[in-house]
């Protein structure tokens, strides 16, 4: 029997990375909110390795935190070791990562969750989307609930006809045998959306107490503290440790003669998998040459014994898995708490989405995280934070946020996969970001605290501070430019003992401080004058200075970009009309609808030729 459940604003469907994100958002944006999960002990759940943060993800979540998200701020609570990595390399490569307390970061986000003003966080499995003249009106659960909304945001990871792969055992499930999404995908294609199948997969869990650590590599925290969200202070704690090890010949030779009972080779699982964050039998496969491949061997948390193998997952039977661990130095007798397996789903194909993640065609309806063919804890959590903002943004009549790539590391992810598409799961790496010395870590909050406050998820306290500290920065970058340092016998002494060149002539300490040896934090020994400053506000101080070279030749190349940027097209081109244009640009183009020229020059298809006839028409236009 169906009944009425009421009206809300914007309904959540899927509570994991994604979902917490965009019902926070637009609870605390005022929405009357609704989040759903098929399982609420599984909310911000970690199938995968329990940790955030890492290479170029440390940047998504530093921007989440600065645009007033809640990632960055819920890993600060439940942390357990804390490393910068990329740490030999330049500054626009420096990633924070951090390995979570699995269950402790579930608990603090659901109650999060519990917590917040106009959200209601319910059980229940949606299974119908009811939409009329081309827009969103309702939802259905599975016991006939429904709800009356004016936005809804999918966030189904991978539950959306979810099905596990142990070797020859194959069930519907999604991850950690929670039930799987079924029904809604049915919903999905009767309204005409496109569905493919991904897959990705998670290795074996190992009881510690059978692993033999005096055989691996340790691998500690750092003794620097350093928290995700730039409001949060992490105090000291009792960091844990990690550990490497390594497979070898004996393990490939076990995987080799398996291959056969893998679903994977076998040609049993559809879905298209990760090409970076392969399965172990895809490594020894793919990378024949090496003799052996990196085992992390992590904890899953302070209150259990479950330690996590990452590197190592696979769909292989567990018979074979077993057989391979216990080929790897210091775990020859571990015992499995949970094997390895890999997990096939739904998605939808991003380039029918447009910037703000509203789907073509249909009003209101948003899509968030792993339904959009992305992959990561990280990469999900950006792009709900993203649709929660503009499902808030659509249903107040405003224009939605969209940041560029020259802005975040989150515009990137999402131009990439909008514009671009993606034909296997799509990860973030450095090497995407085009303006990546712009759009480090540590100046994320510079670059988008502003946008949070504008749009009204970071409060007037915290912007005062923000302000406060971009003061601080400007006015010690200018002091440090005016400031001259004279060749005093003092000051030359200091620059021998620090193995650089002695001065001649007076130097502004803006100069001194480019030099390769001269650190901020070592200059105060001759700079009596300077202000007390943060760690943050130093660190910020000098990049901004050391780089500033190579900072003003991106900021010459974001100009450019911008000019094409800021060509905005309209929605309503006819693009089969346009003379000039070859007919697999004008496909392309008719396709995707692009908002501007410059996402016009990054679809695939579409040549420089061809962008030179849009800019003509254009120019015809406005004439």
């Amino acid at each position: 029997m169906e009944y009425q459940a009421g009206e809300y604003d914007v309904a959540v469907v899927g509570a994991g990375h994604a979902g917490c994100e965009a019902a926070l958002a637009a609870a605390r944006l005022g929405m009357k909110t609704l989040i759903f999960s098929i399982s609420l002990e599984n909310i911000a759940n970690m199938p995968c390795n329990p940790h955030i943060g890492g290479s170029s993800k440390g940047h998504l979540v530093k921007e989440i935190d600065a645009l007033g998200g809640e990632m960055g701020k819920n890993i600060d609570k439940s942390m357990i070791q804390i490393k910068m990595l990329n740490t030999s390399k330049g500054p626009a490569v420096h990633s924070l990562r951090a390995q979570a307390d699995r269950k402790k970061y579930q608990l603090e986000m659901k109650h999060t969750l519990e917590l917040q003003e106009n959200l209601e966080v319910k059980q229940a499995e949606v299974v119908d989307i009811i939409v009329e003249n081309g827009a969103v009106k309702a939802i259905k659960t599975s016991v006939g609930a429904i709800y009356q909304i004016k936005a809804l945001i999918l966030a189904t990871g991978t539950y959306l006809k979810g099905k596990i792969f142990i070797g020859e055992f194959s069930e519907e499930s999604g991850p950690d045998g929670v039930a799987a999404a079924n029904q809604l995908s049915e919903s999905l294609k009767k309204l005409g959306i496109h569905l493919v199948r991904f897959k990705t997969g998670t290795p074996a869990r190992i009881n510690r107490r059978s692993i033999d650590f005096s055989k691996m590599e340790v691998q500690k925290g750092d003794d620097k503290l350093q928290s995700f969200s730039f409001d949060d202070h992490v105090e000291p704690f009792s960091q844990v440790e990690c550990y490497l090890t390594y497979t070898n010949e004996k393990t490939h030779e076990i995987i080799r003669k398996n291959l056969h009972r893998s679903p994977l080779y076998a040609g049993k699982i559809e879905g298209t998998g990760p090409r970076y964050c392969p399965s172990i039998e895809d490594k020894v496969v793919r990378f024949s040459d090496k003799p052996r491949h990196q085992a992390f061997v992590e904890p899953v948390g302070l209150d259990t014994e479950e330690m996590y193998i990452q590197g190592m997952s696979s769909s292989l039977p567990e018979d074979v898995q077993i057989a391979l661990y216990h080929t790897i130095p210091g775990l020859e007798k571990a015992e499995f708490t949970r094997p390895a397996y890999a997990i096939e789903y739904d998605c939808i194909e991003p380039s029918n989405l447009k910037l703000s993640l509203e789907y073509k065609g249909i009003e209101g309806l948003f899509m968030a995280g792993q339904i959009n063919g992305t992959s990561g804890y990280e990469e999900a959590a950006c792009q709900g934070l993203l649709a929660g903002i503009n499902a808030t943004q659509k249903i107040k009549g405003k224009e939605p946020i969209i940041l560029d790539r020259t802005q975040a590391y989150i515009g990137v992810l999402i131009d990439d996969i909008v514009t671009k598409g993606t034909n296997e799961p799509y990860r973030m790496m450095t090497s995407r970001a085009e303006y990546r010395l712009l759009l480090r870590q540590d100046n994320a909050d510079l670059r988008l605290t502003k946008i949070g406050y504008e749009i009204g998820l970071i409060s007037q306290e915290r912007y005062n501070r923000f302000l406060e500290k971009k003061q601080h920065i400007e006015q010690e970058i200018r002091r440090l430019k005016e400031t001259t340092v004279k060749p005093t016998e003092e000051v030359n002494q200091f620059l021998a003992q620090i193995g650089t060149t002695p001065l001649q002539t007076g130097i502004k300490l803006a100069e001194l401080l480019k030099r390769t040896e001269v650190s901020y934090e070592n200059l105060a020994q001759i700079d009596k004058q300077r202000p007390n400053l943060t760690n943050q506000e130093a660190e910020e101080i000098e990049i901004q200075i050391k780089y500033e070279g190579y900072i003003k030749l991106q900021e010459q190349q974001v100009e450019k970009f911008k000019k094409l940027e800021e060509k905005i097209l309209p929605e309503n081109i006819n693009y089969e009309e346009i003379k000039g244009i070859r007919i697999e640009a004008k496909q392309k183009l008719q396709q995707m609808k692009p908002r501007s020229i410059g996402q016009a020059s990054r679809i695939s298809g579409v040549s420089p030729a061809d962008i030179s006839v849009l800019l003509i028409y254009l120019q015809t236009k406005k004439g």
